[in-house]
């Protein structure tokens, strides 16, 4: 469990390092991404563990990076303005 724990902390550091560097421009805060992106992959493997008891390591981390890439992915703004139509078209 310990080592489930650190891995997948390890993995949501790496992934949110990774769109930090990539998307600078598109997210707030890097100690933000950083931090959202362990907690994801901490709590993701939490649910994963917890929903297939003895699933299997590999099944722990891989529900650890989903959790972690999908709240990621919330702290993403738009690329640019967005245009809004008149209401009187």
């Amino acid at each position: 469990m310990l080592l489930e724990a650190l891995s997948s902390a390890i993995l949501g550091l790496a992934l949110s390092w990774v769109y930090a560097a990539r998307l600078p421009h598109r997210l707030p805060a890097r100690p933000l991404v950083l931090s959202t992106g362990v907690a994801g992959a901490l709590f993701g493997a939490f649910l994963t563990h917890t929903a297939l008891e003895a699933g299997g390591f590999l099944l722990v981390l891989l529900g650890a990076a989903i959790v972690s890439a999908a709240s990621l992915s919330l702290l993403l703004r738009p690329a640019g303005r967005l245009r809004r139509r008149s209401a009187t078209a």
